[in-house]
């Protein structure tokens, strides 16, 4: 118990003296690029916000390729702070591109963070879409089934042939296209994982659909 707390002990000073530092060289460098006062500031807080954001989207693990994105575009500015106030780059005579990069930075982090933070995966809507037929189907099960009429009069039963048992087709299940969509993507990257096709229960527990919905989506795929 003593080692693991010294553990996150360490990692929580080294943690700690990263986001010190890293702050410290945005904040001098939006300074040195004319952003004075609050505003210099305001820089390495953005930073960090956008950093956040990012990396909650891919511990998520819905739209990784926007969260990989604006994860890396943080980290390059945060990177590029702390190289720049490493001796690299003369803070009394900022060249114009980074000026321009520092008065561009606001509008751009601001798009990253509405788009990481209003960013709708197709799985809701097909999640959706899923629970509506299920609906459907409960409703159409519990319909009462019309009451038998009585018999007029009672006869003495007559000898029939014997019956022949019948087996009922299964009802034709609807799938939504966005959810055979959405399938054929899960189909498709089980497929470069495992290197074998999907089978019906795997696709039923990552649709999280009935059976026979689960059988209707593998007979289309």
């Amino acid at each position: 118990m003593r080692a693991h707390l010294a553990r996150v002990d360490a990692v929580l000073v080294q943690a700690l003296i990263a986001a010190a530092l890293s702050f410290a060289h945005l904040h001098d460098v939006a300074s040195a690029a004319g952003q004075d006062g609050w505003k210099a500031w305001a820089y390495p807080v953005s930073v960090d916000l956008l950093l956040v954001a990012a990396w909650r989207r891919l511990r998520s693990g819905d739209a990784r390729a926007a969260g990989w994105c604006w994860f890396v575009i943080a980290l390059t500015a945060s990177l590029g702070a702390n190289v720049a106030t490493a001796g690299l780059l003369d803070l009394d005579e900022v060249p114009a591109w980074l000026r321009i990069l520092v008065a561009g930075w606001p509008a751009v982090a601001f798009l990253g963070g509405t788009l990481l933070a209003h960013t709708v995966s197709a799985s809701v809507g097909s999640t959706a879409e899923v629970a509506e037929v299920v609906d459907d189907q409960d409703g159409q099960q519990d319909a009462p089934s019309p009451a038998p009429e009585p018999a007029e009069s009672i006869t003495a039963p007559s000898p029939q042939p014997a019956p022949v048992a019948v087996v009922p087709e299964r009802p034709a299940v609807p799938v939504p296209a966005a959810l055979v969509e959405h399938a054929r993507k899960v189909a498709a990257e089980h497929h470069n994982r495992t290197g074998a096709p999907i089978d019906t229960p795997t696709l039923r527990a990552r649709l999280g659909v009935p059976v026979p919905l689960a059988e209707a989506i593998a007979a289309r795929l």
